[in-house]
């Protein structure tokens, strides 16, 4: 009896609970217990005390529904209500927001985990800059993994044996070595680290999370919430930048997503672009709220709800929980603890992130066939949308590839377009599956429009009778520009049949308001109800007067017409 009642209650305790297992930043995975009911910040807290992480505000858990939609877990909310899976339940810890300054981070345990972001990013081409930016960033990785050079350890060679980006030439590749051997001699993996995070800092598009959407021209785009405010990424050029004081609301219905902004001199813009789901363009405005929340807010005491509705219909609503940059700023300048010891991964073998590890490169072909990658900046976002991976990467896009400027001159310009430069490094081609359902040959002709540079060994290539990709676009040209058009005028028709509806809606509302007021008015002049509510109304003096003096007339005038129509009827 008493056997039956422990196996009872143990198996009572199994269905309280599930099994959560969190893919980390260096692909190892911890795997826990959790209750039915914990929340989010649970196992967040769980995460940041396995890892000895006290700067966690940077951090946030992603995951994959099974309709390869990405998502960030809300901690004030429950685990299982927000997983549309069934247990056990896959996550990643990745960084949500990035850190302005990376080098103003108060512990190296966080600079190591923003280290090891950024170069998932630069494996899985979501990091844009020229060659030379490439070959260093490279240098560095090297660097903080198998320290100084060793004629003994590293042969001829050795770094092509390092899979650093998804594609990349010999020149490159010796490049890398050569940087490696002469200029890192000495530093430590503190030391290599800190210095790729101040290069990756300064690429243009530092921070950058693209959102795959199309404009009202249906031409392919991204969307991209930085530190420093809104950006648009279109073709080979970064077509809006605004600030985050700037930008004054953000708002969806539908696939339908609407930036509001004011800029210099009163001047007000409204952008409007097109997500591939309703749940997409959803997950797009989570994003914007939380980003301008984080960045521009002074105190997490002035965030405060919003909502995705208009004025008369009811929408999404959703709040940001956490603290706001300036805040974690502050937090972090109150540690004071020894160091936590850093089990850096060296040359473990990655999952879906091995930079570093030892095996063929993917640009293993002989090299009268290769090329050298130079391709524009939509090539390089097409492999941000990698949510149908087994391991959900946080989708960032990072360039120097756009004409060098200075920080602040960046900031400054939001107007102005920026243009990839000829010696652009653009690791494009990833391995990853592309879970967005959009058409390659959109992507295309949105190159082949926007001008994507071609390097030398392209134009050999071609020359010799081998068809590159704006060679073979040109076959199918007529055809795919005349769907394009053919999207452009359904997007129309959708924009037109919206401003009816929403028109229509606007007068039922105004209908229905006026007959509920006519019958209130009613009800307090010709009904003999005693209530206290309308006794009082009919007791203002400002009643009295309405009563007397206009309802009195207009209805002994509404009673004569009826009866001069009523007289009409009878005579015929």
């Amino acid at each position: 009896m008493m056997l039956s009642r422990l196996m009872s209650g143990s198996v009572r305790n199994l269905e309280r609970e599930y099994m959560c297992t969190v893919r980390l930043l260096d692909d190892t995975e911890y795997t826990c217990s959790i209750q039915r009911d914990a929340k989010g910040q649970y196992l967040f807290d769980l995460i940041c005390h396995h890892l000895n992480l006290l700067e966690k505000d940077y951090f946030g858990i992603r995951y994959v529904d099974p309709d390869k939609q990405r998502h960030w877990l809300e901690f004030t909310k429950s685990i299982s209500k927000q997983m549309k899976s069934q247990p056990p339940f896959i996550m990643c810890l990745r960084v949500k927001f990035y850190p302005p300054d990376p080098a103003a981070l108060k512990e190296e345990i966080t600079r190591y985990l923003v280290f090891l972001q950024i170069k998932r990013d630069l494996y899985h081409g979501r990091l844009l800059c020229k060659t030379s930016d490439a070959a260093m960033l490279a240098a560095y990785i090297l660097q903080a993994e198998i320290g100084d050079y060793d004629p003994g350890k590293h042969p001829e060679g050795y770094s092509s044996k390092f899979q650093f980006f998804p594609k990349h030439s010999e020149k490159l590749e010796r490049r890398i070595a050569e940087i490696h051997k002469a200029e890192l001699i000495g530093q430590t993996p503190e030391t290599a680290e800190l210095k790729f995070l101040q290069k990756a800092q300064m690429l243009e598009t530092y921070g950058v999370d693209p959102h795959p959407c199309k404009d009202v021209s249906g031409n392919p785009a991204f969307l991209a919430f930085t530190p420093f405010g809104f950006v648009v990424l279109q073709g080979n050029k970064r077509v809006h930048f605004l600030k985050w004081n700037e930008v004054t609301k953000l708002k969806f219905e539908g696939k339908t997503f609407h930036i509001y902004a004011n800029q210099k001199e009163d001047k007000k813009i409204i952008l409007t672009y097109f997500a591939p789901t309703p749940e997409a363009c959803k997950h797009l405005w989570k994003c914007g709220v939380e980003n301008q929340a984080f960045y521009k807010l002074e105190k997490s005491s002035q965030v405060r709800t919003v909502s995705s509705s208009n004025l008369f219909f009811k929408g999404s609503r959703f709040r940001y929980s956490g603290r706001v940059a300036k805040e974690v700023m502050e937090q972090s300048a109150k540690i004071k603890r020894e160091p936590p010891e850093i089990h850096r991964a060296g040359l473990v073998p990655s999952r879906s992130c091995p930079s570093i590890t030892h095996g063929p490169r993917l640009s293993s072909v002989p090299r009268t066939r290769r090329r050298a990658v130079h391709i524009s900046i939509m090539e390089g976002l097409e492999s941000l949308r990698d949510s149908a991976h087994s391991t959900p990467v946080r989708s960032m896009s990072h360039g120097d590839s756009f004409i060098p400027r200075s920080r602040s001159q960046a900031m400054d310009s939001g107007d102005g377009t920026a243009l990839i430069s000829d010696e652009t490094y653009s690791p494009s081609d990833s391995v990853l599956p592309t879970p967005v359902a959009e058409h390659s040959l959109e992507l295309a002709v949105s190159r082949q429009i926007n001008g994507a540079t071609r390097s030398i060994e392209e134009e050999k290539e071609s020359e010799a009778g081998t068809p590159a990709v704006g060679d073979m676009t040109e076959l199918g040209m007529d055809s795919i520009v005349k769907s394009i058009g053919r999207e452009a005028a359904l997007s129309e028709t959708e924009q037109v049949n919206k401003f009816v509806l929403s028109v229509l809606r606007l007068l039922l509302v105004t209908i229905g308001l006026l007959f509920v007021l006519l019958l209130l008015l009613i009800i307090l002049t010709e009904s003999d109800l005693d209530i206290a509510f309308l006794r009082d109304i009919r007791q203002t003096p400002e009643f009295e007067q309405f009563h007397y003096e206009y309802f009195c007339p207009l209805r002994r005038w509404f009673a004569c017409k009826l009866r001069w129509v009523g007289g009409l009827l009878i005579n015929k």
